[in-house]
């Protein structure tokens, strides 16, 4: 099957094109059709199988049957680096068609945004609390919209954000078309499957399973070793990128500049930066300015890149369904990719929880040369806090004391020979 069977628009073909699609993903494949002719549709796929084509295409070929400069569809993600891949793919693959996109999240100014929405767009991607604020302030009407998406909905539950969803879906017509796309199903997701959507056809692609494309390994390490087994690692391998997740953001920070300090192009993307500097990183990556990024699971939800060769799991994640959504960021594109993961003694039922998901044992390794029996330091200098200086208690006494001096002139004449200063002096007062 190709792309030319969807019967899309001449101008949507372009954009098809231009990105080089030929043959569409099972997702794509399976979804598209349904999709197409206006059937509410839940996919269940993993990270990095095609799902924002899989909706993104429809819905441009949908709207542009007539273009009045409303808002008529809506895709709901849950960070503002998914949000802003996917308005760039609304972008790139309707460049010919004019609809009109804009993305809507927190973390910056939100006057852009209202004069982009004021201008006139058709499709609109948006993080649920900025969206929120929006709808409060007047600033967006949902009140034409004909489609709407939940993109990567397991993630927006992790986040806390299903309440959200529903304060939003109350501000939007009954009658219109709704898909859902998530990489796994809890209750609470089909229990909201079973609420916004109406009669869906359910698209399910080995959801559960991450890609047949990737190798995965287990580096059984000690916790204070692994900092030197990544610098070991990352000499040792032909990569072509890498990315590096970690539990924290601190983390995230601090290896990010180990590794630049190292020589390695590299930046960190964690939750503390700034939007421009987070889309700064982001950019750099998929550009090939940088050749390592390190990220925390959140976020890196965005990072949608085809060459990724390794995926490191310097911690490993929380859930067998993270695992899941880190190793999918690799093995794209039919290429192959491998996932590396240090375990410690304390990730023994994780290890057991993902090779369940897996069906499989995962192959455990050790790196050659490299040192396993070092020591632990006294201190964990990569990534301890900088002490802080010590400050000694000050009695209500010295604080009277110090509040009560004072500078005075002394006068030429009475400088004695140990006056070293033309004008200091520090006199005591009584305090009275």
């Amino acid at each position: 099957m190709e792309f030319t069977e969807f019967d899309l628009d001449s101008t949507i073909m372009a954009g098809v094109s231009n990105a080089g699609y030929v043959t569409p993903t099972p997702i794509q494949a399976q979804a598209m059709p349904h999709a197409l002719k206006g059937r509410d549709v839940m996919g269940l796929a993993q990270t990095g199988t095609g799902k924002t084509a899989a909706f993104v295409l429809p819905i441009l070929n949908r709207l542009i049957k007539s273009r009045n400069r409303r808002v008529r569809a809506l895709i709901i993600a849950p960070t503002r680096e998914l949000a802003e891949q996917t308005r760039e793919a609304a972008r790139s693959l309707g460049k010919k068609t004019g609809l009109r996109s804009v993305s809507v999240y927190g973390g910056v100014n939100i006057k852009p945004q209202i004069q982009k929405i004021r201008s006139g767009v058709e499709i609109v991607v948006a993080c649920p609390g900025r969206l929120l604020d929006h709808i409060g302030q007047a600033t967006i009407s949902l009140k034409h919209l004909e489609v709407l998406v939940l993109d990567e909905a397991d993630r927006m539950l992790d986040m806390g954000f299903l309440p959200d969803i529903r304060k939003i879906i109350k501000h939007i017509p009954s009658k219109r078309q709704t898909m859902l796309f998530s990489a796994t199903m809890p209750d609470d997701i089909r229990k909201l499957a079973n609420d916004v959507l109406k009669d869906p056809v359910t698209i399910q692609i080995d959801h559960k399973k991450p890609l047949n494309t990737v190798a995965h390994a287990l580096f059984p390490v000690r916790q204070h070793l692994k900092t030197g087994l990544l610098r070991a690692l990352l000499r040792d391998i032909n990569s072509e990128s890498v990315l590096v997740f970690t539990r924290t953001k601190h983390r995230a920070k601090r290896v990010g500049l180990m590794l630049q300090k190292d020589g390695y192009s590299a930046a960190s993307l964690q939750g503390n930066l700034s939007q421009a500097r987070r889309q700064e990183a982001l950019d750099g990556f998929r550009a090939g300015k940088y050749q390592i990024l390190v990220a925390t699971d959140i976020a890196a939800r965005g990072i949608d890149v085809s060459c990724i060769s390794h995926v490191i799991n310097y911690d490993i994640p929380d859930t067998a369904d993270a695992y899941t959504h880190r190793i999918g960021r690799t093995g794209r594109a039919a290429k192959n990719g491998d996932a590396f993961t240090f375990v410690t003694d304390e990730d023994k039922d994780m290890v057991l929880s993902i090779e369940r998901v897996l069906k499989e044992k995962v192959e455990r390794r050790t790196l050659e040369g490299f040192d396993y029996n070092k020591p632990k330091p006294s201190r964990n200098i990569e990534f301890s806090r900088p002490p802080r200086a010590r400050q000694a208690k000050r009695t209500n006494s010295s604080k009277k004391a110090s509040s009560a001096r004072v500078w005075t002139k002394v006068p030429a004449a009475k400088r004695g020979a140990n006056v070293r200063k033309s004008f200091s002096r520090v006199v005591r007062t009584s305090g009275k």
